[in-house]
Formats: structure tokens, sequence, C-alpha cells
């Protein structure tokens, strides 16, 4: 098109010039128009450009418009009520679940009972489902029969913002924005003052890294906190846990893949988080796992014991495999 426009222009003004000579086409009538088709030509050029970005939207719109179309299937029942929460004392009662892509069940025939303001631990080989007990609590997914209660309550009877408010969830793979480690901190509470921010950060060892960064609390972190590292992607996320003060706290494999002196970092900071709160480990770090009230050890979507340590590690098979293999790590 470049070559072709400037082609005819050359040819337009050659021809032009030969009509001036003549005395056909006055000089100044034709610079009017040369400086008008040269003004037409860039909103004529983006012209060229409109079917590209028509077809852009319209293949952008066939898979976005189906997901904001979905229904979902999450949602209060028609006579919700607010959670109502005194231990915190979560209970499964013959539970089971599936996944829609997968044949057979994940969850069968599960009965938990997670004792208020105290720590229990889920053990098992992965893909037993405990990563899936820990996103049903919250309504991530719903059973497809059983029932899960907190405090005598089903969690299917109650608001799906007041359970939610209850709950923090600590995984392996932290969600950050791209925005302050302070805003990063406030999501979990956004009313909070700067000085509540500051001190969940030095109770969950933030300040640590923070006060060596240019702009301190005002640093950007990047897209999903790229300019952190995964110990301090996970000390903000506590930090978060902390802001939003819930009753509740999952932590799913929070310590996985740290080295030492960040684990224990970590582990400092998850013992004041997790003080007098009912909370549900998935670890495979003994030094998690030997401090929780009870573990349940699970293997392919059922429970096949429970108990401390100590019992565990003599009438369980399977837990002492595991403790051993720690061990030699």
């Amino acid at each position: 098109m470049e070559t072709l426009t400037g082609l005819m222009v050359a040819v337009l003004i050659f021809y032009a010039g030969k009509l001036m000579a003549k005395g056909e086409v006055d000089i100044n009538n034709f610079f009017s128009f040369l400086a008008a088709m040269m003004l037409a030509y860039q909103p004529v050029r983006s012209l060229s450009t409109l079917n590209m970005v028509i077809n852009q939207g319209l293949s952008a719109a066939s898979r976005i418009i189906p997901i904001i179309d979905q229904e979902n299937k999450i949602k209060n029942s028609n006579n919700a009520k607010p959670l109502s929460i005194r231990n915190a004392q979560i209970n499964f009662n013959n539970l089971n679940f599936s996944y829609e892509i997968e044949e057979g069940k994940t969850l069968e025939s599960v009965n938990l009972e997670f004792e208020g303001g105290k720590m229990t631990s889920l053990v098992g080989h992965s893909g037993s489902g405990k990563s899936t007990i820990l996103n049903l609590i919250p309504r991530f997914y719903d059973a497809q029969s059983g029932d899960i209660s907190i405090d005598g309550q089903s969690i299917y009877n109650v608001t799906i913002e007041s359970l939610r408010n209850e709950i923090s969830m600590v995984s392996q793979e932290t969600t950050l924005f791209d925005d302050t480690i302070k805003n990063n901190i406030k999501y979990g509470r956004e009313n909070a003052t700067d000085e509540e921010v500051f001190r969940a950060a030095k109770l969950s060892y933030c300040d640590e890294f923070i006060s060596n960064l240019p702009n301190k609390y005002e640093t950007l972190i990047g897209e999903n906190g790229v300019r952190l590292s995964g110990g301090e992607k996970q000390r903000l996320s506590i930090a978060r846990a902390m802001m939003k003060k819930s009753s509740i706290i999952l932590l799913d494999e929070a310590t996985s893949s740290l080295d030492s002196e960040t684990e224990s970092k970590i582990q400092n900071a998850l013992k004041i988080l997790t003080k007098d709160k009912t909370t549900i480990v998935i670890a495979h770090r003994l030094s998690t796992i030997l401090s929780s009230n009870n573990i349940y050890v699970i293997d392919s979507g059922k429970i096949i014991d429970h108990g401390k340590h100590e019992k565990l590690i003599i009438n369980s098979k399977l837990y002492k495999n595991f403790y051993e293999k720690q061990i030699q790590k």
C-alpha cells in the first residue's frame, strides 16, 4: 500500500505538472487538491486495519461471552442466613464428592471433625483428596451428597459472603496484584489503617524485606508479585490473612519448596496466625504435622485413620511410611 500510494502521488504530480505547463490547471487549485488528498491518506489507511480489529474483537468475544453467560452453580439458598461463629468447629458428615471431568468419587463417605480453636493436619499421597477437602469448606465446589457444618450450621444454608468472611486461605500458589505492597496486604481488609498493615507485616516477618525495597510499602511488586521471591510472596499472603482476622485458617502446603531459613520464618508467622484459630493444614513438613492436635490419614478419597502422631506411627502403615520418608529427607 505504501509503494502504490507513493507511485500514485508521483504520477499525479507528473501529470498535473504537464497540465500546468499547458495552462490547463491552475497551480493554486492543484496544491489545494494535493494537500486535501494527503490529509485524507491517514484516515483511509486506518480503514484497511478495521477488518482485522473487528475480527480480533469477535474472536475474543466468542471466548469471553460464554464464560460471562455461564450460570454460577455456587449460590445462596433461598433461606440462607449469615454464619454465626461460636467455636468454629467444622464437621464433614458422610460427604461424597467427584469432579465432573473425572470418573469415580474423589471423596467417598468422608466423616471429619475439626475441633474449634485447634490445629488438624491432613496427610496422604498426592491426589488423595486433601486439597479437595479444603476447597469444599469455602464452597469453591459443592458436594454431591452429605453435609459440611460449622458450629452446627450447614454451610449450604448460610450466605456465601458470611462463610468466606470467616475463612482465610494460605496456599502454595499465592495470588498477588500488580499494585503496592501495602494495597496487597490491605486486600485482606480494605478498610484497615496503615498502623494495622504495618503490624501485620511485622508479625509475618514481611518488614524484613520491605525495609530493603526502594519505596518501602509503596513499592510496586508486578503482576502476581513477579519482583518478589517465593518466601516473600508467602509472607505477604500470611500478612493478608492476619488482616482478615478470620476464625478458620486453611493452609495448603504453605511452606513447601522453601529453604530452611525462610521456612523457619514462615513457620513462626503461621504460629501467630493460627493461634486459637480452627486450622486445617495440608503439609509435607514434619514440623507442621507434629504440632497438630489431630491428624487424618487420607488415601484414595477415604479416611483410613486418625489420631495424634504417637498413635499413628504405631497403627498406620501409610503414616509411618510417610514419616520415614520425611526423616530420610
